[in-house]
């Protein structure tokens, strides 16, 4: 069967699609935060400092007109997960503009039990699912991955922000499946005045120990991939730190194209590449505060937070 990438941009969606009659597709679907569609080479950018990514428009289809429902994290994921706007899905509140259902670390509330995200469609059709990275649909457990059909669960219900004090705020925990592993800044750190952090490629990591065991088992698998690297504070690992031209956004865009790359090739090492479906988008675009890194392509106005 012949292959081809597929990429769906505004927010950046890009998808590697392939055909094959013999089984369900595995579906890896990459989202990342913050960024950009004007940070990518194929849409410009002049550094071209994304050649995995640019590969994959290069080689499939590139979609200019897919738009985020939200400008903020949690509303836009959550119509992304669930297919419905925010207003129906239950991320919307009455805040200040352009902050419709921000959720700092103390919110309360998460996805409504009531809400049927796309997870839970492919886990009752037999897929295996895991997420890593950022959930950013609520910080208590009953609103955790593993409650809205993810088997596996690497990541924080929340952003990277911090660090904190730990006594009237509490740092952001990470977690593995149901249990807590860690904090972000202790257990995971996060140098503020460097930029270093090895976040990126824990969640690499992640997704490859999970493609090599699914593809072994032989069953359909969906991998939500959903690093949070180019959201503020901006962090990158030791061997991508100073290396873009562009500062340490660029540093952080470097590392997630590599990653992008790494997994394509996985796939292929594997001999599943052409039974996946592999995606790529951003949340919703580039965030005001990050103007002199995120691009938005100077034709829109940007996010908030």
């Amino acid at each position: 069967m012949a292959q081809r990438w597929i990429l769906l941009t505004c927010c950046l969606l890009y998808c590697g699609v392939v055909f094959c009659a013999a089984k369900t597709p595995n579906i890896i679907f990459m989202l990342m935060d913050d960024m950009g569609w004007g940070d990518l080479g194929v849409f410009g950018e002049p550094a071209k400092e994304t050649p995995n990514l640019d590969m994959m428009a290069a080689e499939g289809l590139l979609l200019p007109d897919f738009y985020a429902a939200n400008p903020l994290c949690s509303p836009s994921r959550a119509a992304m997960l669930t297919g419905r706007l925010p207003i129906r899905n239950g991320f919307y509140t009455t805040n200040d503009h352009a902050r419709n259902a921000y959720t700092p670390q103390d919110i309360v509330g998460g996805i409504p039990d009531s809400e049927i995200l796309f997870p839970e469609l492919l886990k009752q059709a037999g897929y295996s699912t895991k997420l890593v990275g950022k959930w950013h649909l609520g910080q208590q457990p009953q609103f955790h991955p593993l409650k809205h059909g993810f088997d596996e669960w690497f990541g924080s219900p929340n952003c990277h922000f911090g660090p904190y004090n730990d006594k009237s705020t509490p740092n952001i925990p990470v977690y593995k499946n149901l249990s807590m592993a860690g904090r972000y800044y202790e257990e995971f750190k996060i140098d503020r005045s460097t930029g270093e952090s090895n976040l990126t490629q824990l969640y690499i990591q992640e997704a490859l120990e999970f493609i090599q065991e699914e593809a072994r088992k032989g069953g359909s698998f969906l991998l939500y991939w959903a690093p949070d690297a180019t959201h503020g504070p901006v962090y990158a690992s030791k061997d991508f730190l100073g290396k873009s031209q562009r500062g340490l956004y660029g540093d952080a865009v470097r590392e997630l194209d590599y990653g992008v790359g790494v997994i394509l090739k996985q796939l292929k090492s594997l001999g599943v590449d052409k039974d996946t479906l592999v995606i790529f988008s951003s949340d919703n675009g580039a965030a005001t505060y990050a103007k002199e890194r995120g691009v938005f392509a100077a034709v829109f106005c940007s996010k908030q937070s």
